[in-house]
C-alpha cells in the first residue's frame, strides 16, 4: 500500500466526523523486518533534508502531535525523528501552566518555543490543550484568571479558534510550516495499551489514575477534537488524522507526511558565487602552504 498523504488530511471547511475517520487502515508494511526498512529509509531521506533546510535557512518546520493518551505520540517522535542532528530539532511538551504561564494570554508560553528558521520544532501537545482539554474541563477555564466577560463558553472557543488559526497564518506568512498530527486511537485499542502499562512492570510508571479518570470523559474528547478539527485545518496549516491503533504504521504515515511537506518546499544549498570560489580557492593555498606536523 502506498501512503497518500491526502487521504489523511483534513481539507479546510471540512466538517468533521470522527466516527467516519479509521483508527486501522490496512498495513503499508508486510512484516515487522519490512517495516523496519522502510522506517530506516524515510528517516534517512528526512535527516538529508533538514540537514537542506538547515542550510538553506529560509523555512521553519513546526510539527504539532496531539492525541488520547496511550496513542504513541511519543513513540511516533522518538521513532520518525531518530536519525535527525539535534541541533536542528527542538521537542517540547506542554502539560499543566504554571502560575507565570497563566498571567498571559494562552499562547504565549507556546510562542516562545516556536523554531528558528532553519530548524524543526515539535511540539508534544501544544497551544490546542486550550480548546480540548480546557473545553472539556471549563472549571479550567474559570481559573484562568480571566476577565468574566470572556468566560461565556458560547463564544470563547469560537474566539479562540479565530486566535489559534490567525496566529498560523502569521507564522506561515513568515516561513514557518506547521503540520499538525492528530493519532487517531480507539478507546478499545487504549484499554488494551492502559493493560499493558499495569501488566509490564517496565511500563508502570507511564500510568495514573488520573489516566483512567480522563478515559470516562472519552465522548465529551471526541466531540472536542471533532470541533477543532473542523475549525482550525486550513490550507497553510493542515491536521492529518492518522491512524493510531497499529503503532508502527502510524510511524511511517506520519514520517510520509513530514516527508512531502518538506518536499514542497523550495529549497537548495547555497550557490558559490565567482568571487566565493576565489576565496575558497585562497584559503585551500594557504592551508596547502603549511609546513606538516611532525
Amino acid at each position: 500500500m502506498k501512503i497518500r498523504s491526502k487521504a489523511f488530511r483534513v481539507a479546510e471547511g471540512t466538517k468533521v466526523k470522527l466516527d467516519a475517520w479509521p483508527t486501522r487502515i490496512q498495513r503499508v508494511y508486510e512484516s515487522k523486518e519490512h517495516y523496519q526498512e522502510l522506517l530506516e529509509a524515510q528517516v534517512a531521506e528526512l535527516s538529508d533534508l533538514q540537514q537542506l533546510q538547515y542550510a538553506d535557512n529560509h523555512y521553519a518546520v513546526l510539527l504539532i502531535f496531539q492525541a488520547m493518551d496511550a496513542a504513541g505520540k511519543d513513540g511516533a517522535i522518538k521513532h520518525v525523528m531518530s536519525g535527525i542532528n539535534p541541533q536542528g530539532c527542538q521537542v517540547f511538551s506542554f502539560r499543566h501552566p504554571s502560575a507565570a504561564e497563566l498571567e498571559h494570554d494562552f499562547l504565549w508560553r507556546t510562542t516562545q518555543a516556536l523554531p528558528e528558521r532553519g530548524r524543526i520544532g515539535i511540539f508534544n501537545r501544544s497551544y490546542y490543550e486550550e480548546v480540548l482539554i480546557v473545553r472539556v474541563h471549563p472549571e479550567i477555564l474559570r481559573s484562568q484568571g480571566l476577565p468574566d466577560a470572556l468566560l461565556d463558553e458560547k463564544s470563547v472557543w469560537k474566539e479562540r479558534y479565530r486566535s489559534i488559526v490567525d496566529m498560523e497564518n502569521h507564522l506561515h506568512r513568515n516561513g514557518t510550516r506547521i503540520i499538525k498530527f492528530f493519532l487517531h486511537l480507539s478507546k478499545e485499542e487504549q484499554r488494551k495499551r492502559f493493560l499493558a502499562r499495569i501488566d509490564e512492570p517496565d511500563k508502570n510508571w507511564k500510568f495514573s489514575q488520573a489516566d483512567l479518570e480522563e478515559r470516562k470523559f472519552w465522548k465529551q474528547y471526541m466531540r472536542a477534537y471533532e470541533a477543532c478539527l473542523s475549525a482550525t485545518s486550513t490550507k497553510d496549516a493542515p491536521w492529518y488524522v492518522v491512524p493510531a491503533d497499529d503503532k508502527e504504521n502510524a510511524r511511517l504515515i506520519v514520517s510520509r507526511i513530514i516527508l512531502d511537506t518538506f518536499k514542497a518546499l523550495k529549497m537548495r544549498y547555497p550557490e558559490t558565487d565567482a568571487t566565493r570560489r576565489q576565496e575558497l580557492l585562497s584559503f585551500r593555498e594557504q592551508l596547502l602552504a603549511e609546513a606538516p606536523e611532525n
